[in-house]
Formats: C-alpha cells, sequence, structure tokens
C-alpha cells in the first residue's frame, strides 16, 4: 500500500512538473493566436517570425553572447578554486570554500539588487558586460560542485609520477590533469551556459538598453497576439536545455567510468 502511494505521488508530481511543457508545442504549432483548446490548426508559422523578428534575433545574440562569455570565465575560476579545495590546505579552508559557495543559497533578486547599486555607486552603466559579472558570481559555485567531483575522483599518483619523470608542475597539468578532468570542464561549460541562457532576475536588473531573450520574452507578454511567438520560442529552448542536459550528463558519466568510479547521482 505505502508503494502504491508513493508511485501515485511521483506520477502526479511528473505531470504537474511537465505537463506546462508539454503544452509549449501544441500551441507553438497551433495556428490560432489565442492560447486556448480546441486547437485551430497546424502551422510552422511562429518558428518562422522567431527567426525574422530583428528585436529578438537581437536579444537571442545577446544572450548567447552572455551565456558563452559566463560559461567560459565560470569554469575557469572554477576549475583553480576546485583544484585548490581539494589539493591543498590552507588557513580557513573550510571558510572560504563556503564563502564563494554563498551565491547557490543568496536569492537572486538580493543578488541583482546589490550588484545594480554597486554599480550606480561606482559610476558604471548596466549592459552586457554588467550582466555577464552577475551570471558569472551565480554560475560559479555550480562550477566549482561539478569540478570537485571531476578533481576528487582522480588518482592523485598520476600527477606525482608525472613529477618524478621530469615533468613540471604547469606541465603535468596541461598533460595529466586537464584531460583527466575535461569531461567535467565540458559538463561545467554546458550547465554554466544553459544556466545563464535562462536567467531573468539578475538580466532584468542589469541588462539596461540591451536585453536578453528572457526579459525580451517578458516584454511580449504584455501583447496577448505575440504569446504564439512565445511558445514558439519556449519549445526551442526547452529542446535546447535538453540537449545541453543530456551531453553534460553524458560527460560527466563518462569522466567516472574512466576514473573507474561508480556513479551515485547526477543531473539525469
Amino acid at each position: 500500500m505505502k508503494g502504491q502511494s508513493l508511485k501515485i505521488y511521483v506520477i502526479l508530481y511528473l505531470v504537474f512538473l511537465y505537463a506546462p511543457i508539454v503544452l509549449l508545442p501544441l500551441f507553438a504549432f497551433n495556428s490560432g493566436t489565442v492560447i486556448a483548446f480546441p486547437l485551430q490548426g497546424f502551422t510552422f508559422g511562429w518558428f518562422i517570425e522567431v527567426f525574422t523578428t530583428q528585436a529578438l534575433v537581437e536579444a537571442t545574440r545577446n544572450s548567447v553572447f552572455i551565456a558563452v562569455s559566463v560559461a567560459v570565465f565560470s569554469t575557469c575560476f572554477g576549475l583553480f578554486a576546485a583544484r585548490a579545495a581539494t589539493r591543498y590546505n590552507f588557513p580557513a579552508k573550510g571558510g572560504i570554500v563556503g564563502f564563494v559557495m554563498l551565491p547557490l543559497v543568496l536569492p537572486e533578486i538580493i543578488v541583482a539588487v546589490s550588484l545594480l547599486v554597486v554599480l550606480i555607486q561606482a559610476g558604471l552603466s548596466t549592459g552586457i558586460w554588467s550582466v555577464i559579472a552577475g551570471h558569472v558570481l551565480i554560475c560559479t559555485p555550480f562550477s566549482i560542485a561539478i569540478l570537485q567531483g571531476s578533481f576528487a575522483n582522480m588518482d592523485k599518483s598520476l600527477e606525482e609520477a608525472a613529477v618524478d619523470l621530469g615533468e613540471t608542475p604547469l606541465s603535468t597539468f596541461r598533460l595529466v590533469t586537464l584531460p583527466l578532468v575535461a569531461p567535467g570542464i565540458i559538463a561545467s561549460l554546458l550547465i554554466c551556459f544553459t544556466i545563464s541562457l535562462d536567467e531573468f532576475i539578475i538580466a532584468f536588473f542589469l541588462s539596461g538598453n540591451e536585453p536578453t531573450l528572457p526579459v525580451y520574452i517578458w516584454g511580449l507578454l504584455r501583447f496577448p497576439a505575440r504569446v504564439p511567438v512565445i511558445m514558439a520560442l519556449g519549445t526551442l529552448l526547452v529542446a535546447l536545455s535538453i540537449i545541453l542536459l543530456i551531453t553534460a550528463e553524458y560527460f560527466r558519466r563518462r569522466g567516472l567510468r574512466r576514473a573507474g568510479k561508480r556513479d551515485v547521482g547526477g543531473f539525469l
């Protein structure tokens, strides 16, 4: 009885979680402008409009540039921080690592308002680079969490053997460490890219007159006739997010297999 109740709960939870996502493609291919049943017809017109609306293309370009920059910066910072946390002991190590990971538990609205106040007080303008700074702040802890697992699963004796054979610390890191943690690096890049691409609150406060894609979508909601375009765009974003997450999980599990470790959890 208990197992049956748990199964029903899981099914209801999954329906509640994914039913709105399933509705996205249904209305994205609907020829009517009213989001309601019954559907009026089948069309690809809304998807075509996604790629022909200049303002939407500009917002997409801004978001992709921001997401790529954030993925690279966050992964670089995460790589250095994760290596320091797993390979070295230094004073107040736990407190420093905890402080770096703090954005994981801070409400994004607090982070966004704080960054906006700092920019105003410093006399700096909002725009793409301010959004990148804010996204790096919240994405770096995710990168550290992923890469810490990669470094923890790596055999330290391989680095020690390379040093014993005459390699310098830099060449050891380049020739031995990086290839072994490469799946974690790829997973970090993909996860940070996805988080930045979908993030709204920080971008809303800091984007200024250079809106990102989520901010532009929010602006379209004021025009009911444009909602089907949002549905089409949302369908594309969901498909992209799923592909990126599956790819990141593939490389994470590949890294575990190469290290000979058992998988005890993950994104999927």
